[in-house]
């Protein structure tokens, strides 16, 4: 059974920094991009980042490129997000997500992910 769980999230002021860690169990080397993505109440689920495990090649959404940087670390199973020089309008619900497919074609589509961790809240305050 393919579980992901998140962790890390919290409060901070405009300008900090926070490290979100997403813990994979029963992937079994099934899936290939793992990705963070977030969602505000009343909106739909932004894509924010992706990792390709084959290679590590990165991924990022426009707005967060140069302040976020996603990593693995393979041998723990975990995939984590370092969020840096963040902004009241990163403030969300970040979740991490599995993906099976291995083209990197719609990576920003969550209909293209396989399986979904429960959210991790971020806040951030000006």
């Amino acid at each position: 059974q393919v579980q992901l769980v998140e962790s890390g999230g919290g409060s901070v002021q405009a300008g900090g920094s926070l490290r979100l860690s997403c813990e994979a169990s029963g992937l079994r080397g099934s899936m290939n991009y793992m990705g963070w993505f977030r969602q505000v109440s009343g909106k739909g689920r932004e894509w924010v980042a992706s990792i390709y495990f084959a290679d590590g090649r990165t991924y990022y959404h426009d707005s967060v490129k140069g302040r976020f940087t996603i990593s693995q670390d393979s041998a723990k199973n975990t995939v984590t997000l370092q969020m840096d020089s963040l902004k009241p309008e990163d403030t969300a619900t970040y979740y991490c997500a599995a993906r099976r497919n291995t083209s990197p074609v719609l990576i920003a589509s969550p209909a293209t992910y396989n399986y979904w961790g429960q959210g991790t809240q971020v806040t951030v305050s000006s």
